[in-house]
């Protein structure tokens, strides 16, 4: 069956020439956003909860622009003031700009990874007499604490913000060619909101073995996979299977 429209299950993407927008143009197919799952902030009285006081931290260890923003709100909230000599490990280069919104960049500390949180290790080891502190959501990959765990250094998570399923009610009698997901989430998120959702002639593409394994627990029929060594991004794997589709 051919490919006219696909729902991404996440927001639309802030870029002009954005790969969704190449693929739109080239393939000539209807391509819409909408987030399965948003971000809300857990309140200062929550952290506190948590026995977390900003004030034992010296290192921030930030794995996203959505820890960036809840560490400074819960910082605000507690009326604590981030000193200048407060260092920063950043994820990948893309979340320490966005510290930019919060703190002059070339006057703070900022220590950056690739990609991969793995990627940080070696800075956590070479300035191992810090005490970290992770702010996180609730739903915080296994791989991060099991690395900090296995390094001999002080830290602590603390969870900033949570993920929440949305509402997709509007969704109900909408019809899309191809639904795409990228995080375990997006898959909960679809059969919360349609309990009684069939697939039938619905394609599903998933990004990443997490979103892939949920799928398949959830009895869905995988039809396109990414990354592959052939599609290493999700626009690619898109463009592949409707190339081959509406070729038909």
């Amino acid at each position: 069956m051919k490919v006219k429209t696909i729902l991404v299950s996440q927001p639309e993407p802030k870029m002009e020439n954005s790969p969704y927008s190449k693929l739109i143009d080239k393939e000539k197919v209807k391509v819409d956003f909408r987030p399965f799952i948003h971000v809300e902030g857990v309140d200062a009285k929550d952290v506190r909860q948590q026995k977390i006081d900003l004030n034992n931290y010296t290192a921030i260890i930030l794995t996203s622009r959505n820890a960036v923003d809840h560490f400074f709100r819960i910082a605000e909230e507690m009326r604590f003031k981030v000193p200048d000599s407060m260092k920063y490990f950043c994820q990948s280069e893309a979340v320490a700009y966005y510290l930019q919104k919060y703190v002059v960049y070339r006057k703070r500390k900022i220590y950056v990874g690739k990609r991969n949180f793995i990627e940080l290790v070696p800075l956590f080891k070479k300035y191992k007499g810090e005490k970290f502190l992770l702010p996180s959501s609730d739903a915080l990959k296994p791989v991060i604490p099991e690395i900090l765990d296995g390094l001999d250094i002080e830290w602590k998570r603390a969870v900033f913000y949570k993920t929440v399923i949305s509402d997709l009610s509007d969704l109900r009698d909408v019809y899309y060619d191809i639904l795409v997901f990228f995080s375990p989430s997006g898959i909960e998120s679809l059969l919360q909101n349609f309990p009684d959702f069939e697939q039938n002639d619905t394609r599903i593409a998933v990004f990443g073995n997490s979103t892939i394994n949920a799928a398949t627990d959830a009895g869905l029929r995988i039809d396109i996979k990414a990354p592959t060594p052939e599609t290493p991004s999700m626009t690619m794997a898109l463009q592949k299977y409707i190339n081959s589709a509406n070729k038909k």
